[in-house]
């Protein structure tokens, strides 16, 4: 198909703080140099921020190194972290507050040399935006990236906009348009954990060869207005245990920020084994621990959603350039997890790949070459050392659990990361085990008040996609679900979706297999942990999931 296109010097694919970051250095160096250069953002969320999910509490590191007066800038760091706790829940009902003594340092959030800040991810990535735009980028919301164009030896030349108007059988609806072309030297890919181009740039380019398996979690989380008398503006805490049972790993958050609110949510890990374990429901009896509950009992719950979270650190990050372009952010998987933050280290990897792709310019790199420079800076960098130092974190959590990995970790990083390697080997969609060998979970039904259920939360994610669309969750064999997932795991989709998407309907006596593609939040969690790797996710018309306010 000829399609219309337009040409840029550098196009990044996804407006979060890794590809915001690195629009705005890029313009800031231009600038600097008198030097003209054309920046484009295409974000697929109907508005910058609308897709940015985190918990967040955030380390200004990287902030300060791209604006240092971001104070004066109006930047929404409002909320500093005054006390910071962590938790053991050993059951329902109790728990073991753990002495500062015995927190890993990774997991202190005061007193370091950086003070941290409870942030809405979504609002300073909207600032961030502002930035952008005022140093002279162009940012186009709710356009999606579908494609990534190659020349003949399969440089990267730019990406391909989805068309709009597209009828669920694939013909074309009364206004269809095709999606145009954007051509550029370099593109850079942020587009989160999981992104669906940098998924096959990896394959393409065998970006992950001598990596370990990357592995992921799933996060939920829940906005709540508090009273008043139970708001502590930039209390946090943490914590792990119950719910979840001792062989699954993860770990909950609950922080105070502004405007009287509270953020309450749950991580998983997707190495989890029992194909009954529904991380939703998790999430919401969790919640009924005296812990968490104290600070959410009278309040009202008004936002909800859930992001997958790339968590394998140093030993999985795969080589993050190719001729054309680069993976930064989470679509490479920077975050730090040791201390469960990945927006100062997405910024980073921003900043580097800016600093890399400008230095090309001026060197008289006409675009298209393959970024070496970008290696040398970003394994010089303080990012790459904090990832170097906690590699082993999640994988000795893997291997010895909770309480013995947290030991392993806990001296490992008072000596500076010096002790031998652990590795994991397994990728998260092979360590589901039979539902003939696991036992099933009997879940309480939502109370309506401190708990819920997906088809409410879904709601409060302001979820849309234009039904007459075709579905983006795509089947490698439609008969799979049923004729080996249903058998062999109890189709686990219906329960690891956190959106209600996937379901087991039955038509004329026999089961089928039902996507509910609307309620999609895209958190990609389908793609990473079906267990056949039937299910890919790709991008739906721009402008469509979830539309968060200031998560």
């Amino acid at each position: 198909m000829e399609r219309e296109y337009m040409d840029f010097d550098v196009v990044i694919v996804g407006a979060g703080p890794a590809g915001l970051s690195a629009a705005c250095r890029l313009m800031q160096q231009a600038n600097e140099a008198q030097r003209e250069l054309s920046v484009c953002v295409v974000e697929k969320g109907s508005e910058v921020g609308a897709h940015i999910l985190s918990g967040a509490v955030l380390e200004p590191r990287a902030l300060r190194e791209l604006f240092p007066d971001w104070e004066s800038r109006g930047a929404p760091l409002t909320t500093p972290v005054v006390s910071d706790d962590l938790y053991l829940l050993k059951d329902a009902k109790n728990a073991q507050k753990l002495p500062n003594a015995l927190i890993p340092k990774s997991m202190h959030n005061t007193g370091g040399a950086y003070d941290n800040y409870v942030i809405s991810a979504g609002n300073l990535c909207r600032w961030l935006a502002e930035q952008a735009e005022q140093l002279g980028v162009e940012i186009f919301p709710g356009f999606a990236a579908q494609e990534t164009l190659h020349d003949e030896d399969g440089t990267v030349r730019g990406i391909v906009v989805g068309d709009m108007g597209v009828a669920a059988d694939g013909s074309e609806k009364p206004g269809h348009m095709p999606g145009m072309e954007l051509r550029a030297k370099y593109t850079l890919f942020s587009e989160g954990a999981r992104g669906h181009l940098g998924k096959r740039l990896i394959q393409r380019f065998s970006l992950d060869e001598g990596c370990d398996p990357q592995h992921y979690a799933l996060g939920l989380k829940e906005l709540w207005d508090v009273p008043a008398d139970k708001h502590e503006p930039g209390r946090v805490l943490h914590g792990s245990g119950w719910p979840l049972p001792g062989d699954t790993h993860g770990g909950w958050f609950l922080y105070h920020a502004e405007n009287q609110q509270v953020v309450v949510g749950l991580i998983v890990d997707l190495s989890y084994d029992n194909p009954y374990l529904s991380p939703f429901d998790e999430f919401q009896r969790m919640k009924h621990h005296p812990v968490l509950k104290q600070y959410l009992e009278g309040g009202s719950r008004v936002s909800y959603g859930a992001r997958a979270i790339t968590k394998g650190g140093a030993n999985s990050l795969p080589k993050m350039t190719f001729p054309g372009g680069l993976l930064i952010g989470c679509d490479a998987g920077t975050l730090n997890f040791a201390k469960i933050k990945g927006i100062h280290m997405a910024m980073k990897s921003g900043l580097v790949a800016a600093e890399s792709v400008f230095e090309a310019f001026v060197g008289g790199d006409e675009g298209g070459q393959e970024l070496s420079s970008f290696t040398t800076k970003w394994r010089n960098s303080w990012a790459w050392a904090e990832l170097h130092e906690s590699r082993s974190f999640g994988p000795a959590i893997h291997k010895y659990g909770t309480v013995k990995g947290g030991a392993y970790n806990f001296l490992d990083q008072w000596l500076g990361g010096k002790l031998p390697t652990v590795h994991d080997t397994t990728p998260d969609h092979a360590s589901m085990r039979h539902a003939s060998e696991a036992t099933p979970i009997e879940y309480p039904k939502p109370d309506g008040k401190l708990s819920f259920d997906k088809a409410s939360s879904v709601f409060l994610s302001n979820t849309n996609h234009e039904e007459d669309q075709p579905c983006h969750l795509r089947l490698t064999d439609p008969e799979i679900p049923v004729r080996v997932n249903l058998p062999e795991y109890a189709e686990p989709a219906q329960r690891y979706c956190p959106a209600g998407v996937y379901e087991i309907v039955e038509e004329n006596g026999e089961p089928r297999f039902q996507i509910n593609f609307q309620n999609c939040v895209h958190c990609k969690t389908c793609d990473i942990k079906d267990p056949s790797q039937n299910i890919t996710w790709v991008a739906p018309e721009g402008g469509g999931g979830p539309n968060y306010p200031n998560m």
